[in-house]
């Protein structure tokens, strides 16, 4: 396409039609791969204002590259958003835009109901850089405004905590943030972007780990960082000194030309095409996992040896009034069930014959796991119980098998 995508287009067309930065010179219907390093230049003035920021051109890898530049220009079509970011893993999303806003001195308000490394990355490794984190109920407003002070740099939360299932009212914690001056940043890799819009529900910064649906089943590893440029940066005080100095949002200035390039975490052209191909089918994938999760949750909790199902779209479940306003029918493509014991639990994961043993979540095959021995196995069971991580859970990660076959391979496991 040579025309840029109008706003009439569906995201379904958005997938499949962004039209590249430059015309391929073979008319290609996918985007090249360019597996350069380095790019050349006719003189030293172009040189010049390439690598301080003053054109557009590609100088170095590690900073940008035509492959990884027009995937994140398709997610931008996708979203609206003022700028997208892509990185390495789902990790390096999260730690890079920590690092972005934080200094030392400062403290980030969230939930003890995180992912394992989350988790540890602000509870453990951020501490020595002098940052702290502030655990709290964050369906609870009065708790959260308790744990904001003038040097809170951001609240962070998953917008479906793994494997908990807590939904946060994000509306509520928006008026909160708005109020306190502070960004909201959220984990949204749970419901992809297509059917849910984070910047709707006053999310600030958006962060996926694009590994997960969008990688087109676990074919390679990424993460995603989307600025929305809703938030007023001159209430930061790391930031407030890049206002008006740029034309990127004072977070993604900072984040593009310092952060992102000193930590070095970039994605590489290789990932960002087989990222771009999977995002291509997203939303049909996306459709058929969530369909048959919610299916088979409401299937399995009628089986005699199950404890209790965790879907937040299951009416009986604690949050699902607001999953519902924030994202409707389907709450993701995961569930968590539990049995009697933690040996019980074991047994069943060893009993599985179609649905494999393994972590990662919405990769195009079913896959279980036993959290607490594994994505929480090295912390203690002390810190377990305060994060509500139990020896009796199974994760269950839906693909696109068909309902049937997945619910016959759980009973037969569980009896």
């Amino acid at each position: 396409m040579e025309k840029e995508n109008c706003d009439c287009l569906s995201n379904e067309a958005k997938l499949l039609h962004t039209s590249y930065p430059a015309k391929d010179v073979h008319n290609a219907l996918s985007m090249p791969v360019y597996n350069a390093v380095a790019y050349e230049f006719e003189t030293a003035a172009q040189m010049e204002l390439a690598f301080t920021g003053k054109s557009p051109e590609h100088v170095y890898s590690r900073i940008s590259n035509p492959t990884v530049q027009y995937f994140e220009r398709r997610i931008k079509e996708l979203t609206s958003a003022a700028e997208v970011i892509s990185f390495n893993s789902g990790m390096a999303a999260i730690a890079n835009a920590i690092m972005t806003v934080a200094y030392a001195g400062s403290n980030i308000v969230t939930s003890p109901h995180l992912f394992g490394n989350t988790y540890s990355l602000l509870a453990y490794t951020l501490k020595s850089f002098g940052v702290e984190a502030r655990f709290c109920d964050l369906t609870k407003p009065d708790e959260v405004k308790a744990k904001i002070d003038k040097n809170t740099c951001a609240l962070f939360l998953e917008i479906i905590t793994n494997p908990q299932m807590e939904v946060a009212d994000l509306c509520m914690l928006s008026d909160i943030c708005k109020t306190y001056d502070v960004p909201l940043i959220a984990d949204t890799t749970i419901v992809p972007f297509t059917v849910f819009h984070a910047a709707d529900f006053g999310v600030d910064i958006e962060i996926v780990s694009s590994t997960k649906y969008i990688s087109g089943g676990a074919t390679s590893l990424g993460g995603l960082v989307i600025d929305y440029g809703s938030f007023d940066w001159q209430h930061s005080q790391k930031l407030n000194y890049l206002i008006n100095q740029t034309t990127l949002s004072a977070f993604s200035a900072k984040m593009r030309m310092e952060i992102h390039r000193n930590f070095g975490a970039c994605m590489t052209p290789q990932v960002a095409h087989m990222q771009t191909i999977g995002l291509e089918t997203l939303s049909v994938r996306y459709e058929r996992a969530a369909k048959t999760c919610k299916c088979l949750a409401e299937q399995i909790k009628k089986l005699p040896d199950i404890v209790s199902v965790n879907y937040p779209t299951l009416p009986e479940h604690p949050y699902y009034d607001v999953s519902q306003r924030q994202f409707g029918e389907y709450a993701g493509a995961m569930f968590t069930f539990d049995l009697a014991s933690r040996e019980a639990a074991f047994s069943f994961i060893d009993n599985l014959k179609l649905i494999r043993r393994a972590t990662n979540l919405f990769d195009n095959k079913t896959l279980a796991i036993h959290p607490a021995s594994t994505i929480f196995g090295t912390f203690t069971e002390e810190t377990r119980r305060s994060m509500d991580i139990s020896q009796n859970t199974i994760r269950i990660s839906v693909g696109l098998e068909s309902t049937d076959d997945l619910y016959n391979d759980i009973v037969q496991a569980i009896r």
